[in-house]
């Protein structure tokens, strides 16, 4: 199995995580499916953790990855291998790419959790705080009823974030594998063949 069948497979698996993190992103601007005003989405959403980081720039990564079965046999200069090795090179600046996206969504996943969501409280439900601190609320489900409006606010938040939170996880252990697989295809030509030792036997 060559090291551009291997990134293929890799592409393949991130481009439904980057839709799932891209539609994640965009029903946390609903809080508990409602539709409300501007100021009361909580900020982290807005930083576009789950569209940017896990979404948009992890598309591109993807697209190289499953490109590079067909092109990464092109040649330069009459040498295939040249071509080959060119080739994973680049995905591996793609992947980095990806690492990045994927780390800036972990981190603002891991901001929001721990920050909470915005919500009306029973002595404040017009004027929309942040009821929780530190993370307090994850390790005690009984505060959760300080937050009144909308309804299953908390539950919203947090499902959503998680999800952010280990998609992102997941997307920069494959990119990050894909640096390691691009650096064999580089040195072995795309064929994952340096005396016998390849990414595969590793993973």
């Amino acid at each position: 199995m060559c090291s551009g069948s291997f990134a293929k497979c890799l592409g393949i698996t991130l481009i439904p995580l980057a839709i799932a993190c891209v539609l994640c992103n965009i029903l946390l601007f609903f809080p508990s499916g409602e539709s409300v005003d501007r100021d009361n989405i909580t900020e982290e959403v807005w930083y576009f953790g789950g569209i940017l980081g896990s979404g948009v720039l992890m598309i591109f990564p993807a697209l190289v990855f499953l490109g590079l079965k067909n092109n990464d046999c092109c040649g330069c200069c009459g040498n295939e291998s040249c071509g080959r090795s060119f080739a994973m090179l680049s995905s591996m600046l793609f992947a980095a790419v990806g690492v990045l996206g994927a780390g800036y969504s972990v981190i603002v996943s891991s901001v929001a959790l721990s920050h909470g969501p915005k919500c009306g409280t029973a002595t404040n439900v017009t004027n929309w705080v942040y009821p929780f601190s530190n993370g307090d609320y994850l390790s005690n489900k009984d505060i959760w009823s300080l937050c009144v409006e909308p309804a299953g606010v908390v539950s919203w938040h947090l499902s959503l974030f998680s999800v952010l939170l280990v998609m992102g996880l997941i997307q920069a252990v494959l990119c990050g594998v894909q640096v390691l697989n691009g650096l064999l295809g580089a040195l072995c030509g795309g064929c994952g063949c340096c005396g016998g030792v390849s990414i595969y036997s590793i993973v």
